[in-house]
């Protein structure tokens, strides 16, 4: 954490004052009548996530635990992408032959933009918004690694896909992190004269890997 941040929120918590357990009892007291956890079975969530990622035009592939590089392999050929930036601890297990991967060590933002891609792991994912969490660990990247470019490959295994967002943002709530990417689809805009423009935030193009 930086001085300058660590120095504001500082003083907000000085504003704020002690937390009191009449603080706390109002805090719990705030009604929450919104969906806490789904009812969907595991097939039926992976669908849903699936059906999601669909929708916002972004690329769908699944396969076991024991084929993810050949997986890797398909959908890099699909896009004709060949030298792709990999975080520092993405599984090297995972990674085909037949390509170059390039390990991100603090390169610069033009080496980024001259990659042709990205291919990362994931924290977790949420079925009824499609949408993908990096928390940025080492499989992760730094942000980035997954703005800069104009592609984005990334794995999420099953069991990272919950159904609502309550139960992602709980899992999260455990693990702490200190910063957090949402990706919902391919980037894209419409904020100029309602015009749907891909790739102004960040990647145009995003395909999934689902492992199951």
């Amino acid at each position: 954490m930086s001085a300058a941040k660590a120095e504001i929120l500082g003083r907000i918590r000085a504003a704020l004052g002690a937390r009191t357990d009449a603080r706390v009892e109002d805090y719990r007291a705030i009604p929450r009548r919104y969906l806490q956890a789904g009812t969907l079975a595991a097939a039926a969530r992976l669908d849903l996530f699936l059906s999601r990622i669909r929708q916002y035009d972004g690329g769908v592939f699944r396969c076991d635990a024991a084929s993810i590089h050949e997986t890797i392999t398909r959908a890099l050929s699909d896009r004709g992408r060949r030298r792709i930036v990999v975080p520092a601890g993405f599984p090297r297990e995972w990674l085909p032959d037949g390509f170059t991967f390039l390990a991100d060590d603090n390169l610069s933002d033009d080496d980024l933009d001259r990659s042709e891609g990205a291919l990362t792991a994931s924290t977790v994912a949420i079925a009824r918004t499609g949408t993908i969490v990096l928390r940025h660990s080492p499989r992760e990247g730094r942000r980035a690694l997954t703005l800069v470019p104009d592609y984005h490959l990334c794995v999420v295994e099953a069991d990272q896909i919950v159904e609502t967002v309550p139960e992602a943002m709980r899992r999260l709530h455990a693990l702490n992190p200190s910063l957090v990417t949402t990706i919902s689809g391919p980037s894209a805009t419409a904020d100029i004269e309602m015009t749907r423009i891909k790739g102004v935030h960040g990647p145009r193009t995003l395909d999934v890997i689902v492992v199951a």
